[in-house]
C-alpha cells in the first residue's frame, strides 16, 4: 500500500507529465497570436493621412497574403515583418515613424493573420517573406540594394533568415530573440522546454549567414525578451553591426522613448545610404 507521500509524489509527476504535453500540444497557439486582439483591420493608413496600396501575395505553397504598400520619399523601402499579435492595422505607428524617415514601407500579414490566407505555421512564415522579396524585387523593379529589411519580436526571426538569402542594403532586428527554444527557457525554466519546443524561429543562427549591415534595437527594460538576447544577437551578427539600446516596455518603447528610436534609426541609415 502507497503512503501518503509516496501519492503525493506520484500525484505531481502526473500533474508536471501533463503539463509537460499540454505545453509540447499547445505552443504553437501559445506564440502564435493572430486573433489577439483579432484578425479584422481595424484601420488603413489612408485613416492616419498615409496614401497606401492593396497589394496581394501568392506564395509558391498556394497561399494569398494581404499587405500594403506606403510611398515614401526616397527610392529605400522597409520591408516589415510585424510580431507574434494582431494584424497591420495595429503597426501604424510605426509605418508613419518610418515614413517620416523617408522611407516607403511594405508590411504583410503572415499566413493566419489578418486578411491573410492559409494557416499559421513556421515555415509557412518564410515563404511568405520570400514572396514579400519577390514581390518588391520582381513586381515593383526595387533593386536589393535599396531594401531594409526589418523584423521586429517573433519577426525579427523571419526578418533574418530572409536576409541570409538575399542581398538586401540593411537588416534591422528589434525586441526579438534568440530563438523560441531559448526564450521559452528563459520563460519556463522549471520544464524541459529547449527539448519541447517544436518551433524554432532561430534568429541568431539565421543573422550569421547575413551579409549586410545590421542593426540590433533592443530596450533594456524588455518585460517580454529581456535584453540579453539582443545583445546575443549583436555578438553572433557579422561586421557591420551596431546596438541601439532603448528604454521602455517590449511594445512601448519605440514611442516612449520615440526621440532615441527614431535618431538611432536615422543615424544607422545614414550611415549606408
Amino acid at each position: 500500500m502507497l503512503s501518503a507521500f509516496t501519492k503525493i509524489l506520484l500525484v505531481l509527476a502526473v500533474t508536471y507529465g501533463l503539463l509537460v504535453l499540454l505545453v509540447y500540444l499547445m505552443q504553437g497557439r501559445m506564440l502564435y497570436l493572430a486573433d489577439t486582439p483579432g484578425r479584422t483591420l481595424e484601420a488603413t493608413p489612408r485613416s492616419a493621412g498615409m496614401e497606401y496600396e492593396d497589394v496581394w501575395l501568392h506564395t509558391e505553397d498556394g497561399v494569398d497574403i494581404h499587405g500594403w504598400y506606403v510611398r515614401g520619399q526616397s527610392e529605400r523601402v522597409l520591408v516589415f515583418f510585424h510580431g507574434n499579435a494582431g494584424n497591420i492595422s495595429h503597426r501604424l505607428f510605426s509605418i508613419r515613424q518610418f515614413l517620416d524617415l523617408g522611407l516607403s514601407v511594405f508590411i504583410i500579414d503572415y499566413r493566419g493573420y489578418g486578411q491573410s490566407g492559409g494557416r499559421v505555421n513556421e515555415q509557412g512564415f518564410y515563404r511568405d517573406a520570400d514572396a514579400a522579396w519577390r514581390y518588391l524585387t520582381t513586381n515593383r523593379g526595387v533593386p536589393a540594394s535599396n531594401i531594409v529589411i526589418f523584423g521586429r519580436s517573433m519577426g525579427g526571426s523571419v526578418a533574418a533568415r530572409l536576409a541570409s538569402r538575399v542581398e538586401p542594403k540593411a537588416l534591422i532586428l528589434e525586441s526579438t530573440f534568440t530563438s523560441v527554444p531559448d526564450a521559452a527557457h528563459d520563460v519556463y525554466p522549471w520544464l524541459p522546454a529547449r527539448w519541447l519546443s517544436r518551433l524554432r524561429h532561430a534568429t541568431k543562427e539565421y543573422v550569421r549567414d547575413v551579409h549586410c549591415p545590421v542593426l540590433v534595437v533592443h530596450s533594456r527594460d524588455d518585460e517580454i525578451i529581456p535584453y540579453h538576447p539582443g545583445q546575443d544577437i549583436l555578438a553572433a551578427a557579422n561586421e557591420p553591426r551596431s546596438m541601439l539600446t532603448l528604454r521602455g516596455g517590449h511594445n512601448d518603447a519605440i514611442a516612449s522613448d520615440e526621440a532615441n528610436y527614431v535618431a538611432g534609426l536615422r543615424r544607422f541609415l545614414a550611415e549606408y545610404p
